[in-house]
């Protein structure tokens, strides 16, 4: 790799590499140390082709939920089977990976801008900016950069656009789906809610398990599924759907209501 080639973003693929490694060892004792990481579907990434692969997941973190998948994505391609022992898979991590971010979020602050060098496609939100609720159009060069992300690579998105639970699925994940027809792979988080912050950056709690499941790739007809039945079987996979309300341990209600009235607060 020449020492200034640069990925479809202008970003220096030798300056990415080393941010992975640095960050990847920082954190690595968020999920094998202070707190457990239990993985399941390690074989269903290495199963998958090197681009054109969308990842959709809940969100309960800004940036902790991201760095666990840099963790996660490259031990499995490293051989690991469901496990991050030996950090050492980061040296040479996969470099055509990315996530997508609200552009207002990764511009709060030297961290976030460091971050977003990793991998970050900064995208504005259609339907809230600063904190309040917005009505806008999207911005047609925000979809033309997950389209140059998924050509190059892999994409990660969350596409409640949101860190609470059981908000609606956006439609525009569905209409990048249907547009682009990636491999869409599900996968469904749980336990960093309890371990950090709301930004994910601070622990907030030690000893907690959390859990990374890899599920298969969605069965998705690109030619004659709708917009709405594409969004349903999002929902469903990433167990966001209304009706796996039922089955939320009361101990995670609580807290997602602890912060809903923090932000109504703050607000």
């Amino acid at each position: 790799m020449g020492l200034f080639k640069r990925n479809p973003f202008g970003h220096i693929l030798f300056l990415k590499k080393w941010l992975i490694r640095i960050a990847g060892s920082f954190t690595h004792k968020r999920y094998r140390g202070f707190n457990s990481l239990q993985i399941d579907g390690s074989e269903i990434i290495r199963s998958l082709p090197d681009t054109n692969v969308l990842f959709i997941s809940n969100h309960q973190t800004y940036f902790a939920d991201v760095v666990a998948m840099f963790h996660v994505f490259n031990a499995a391609l490293k051989g690991r089977e469901d496990n991050i022992k030996n950090v050492g898979y980061l040296w040479n991590p996969k470099l055509n990976m990315y996530y997508v971010a609200a552009k207002e979020t990764m511009q709060a602050g030297l961290l976030p801008k460091i971050l977003a060098y990793a991998g970050a496609i900064t995208v504005e939100r259609t339907w809230r900016a600063e904190g309040k609720d917005v009505k806008r159009e999207v911005n047609p060069n925000d979809t033309e950069n997950i389209k140059l992300a998924l050509d190059d690579g892999w994409v990660v998105t969350f596409p409640q656009g949101t860190t609470r639970s059981f908000k609606p699925v956006r439609k525009g994940t569905a209409h990048i789906i249907l547009q682009h027809k990636p491999i869409v792979v599900p996968i469904v988080i749980d336990g960093f809610r309890r371990s950090f912050d709301r930004k994910g950056l601070r622990i907030k709690k030690k000893g907690i398990l959390q859990s990374f499941v890899i599920k298969s790739p969605l069965d998705i007809d690109y030619e004659n599924d709708s917009v709405e039945t594409v969004v349903e079987k999002i929902e469903y996979a990433i167990e966001q759907h209304p009706s796996f309300l039922k089955v939320i341990p009361a101990e995670e209600l609580e807290e997602q209501a602890k912060l809903d009235k923090e932000r109504m607060w703050r607000y």
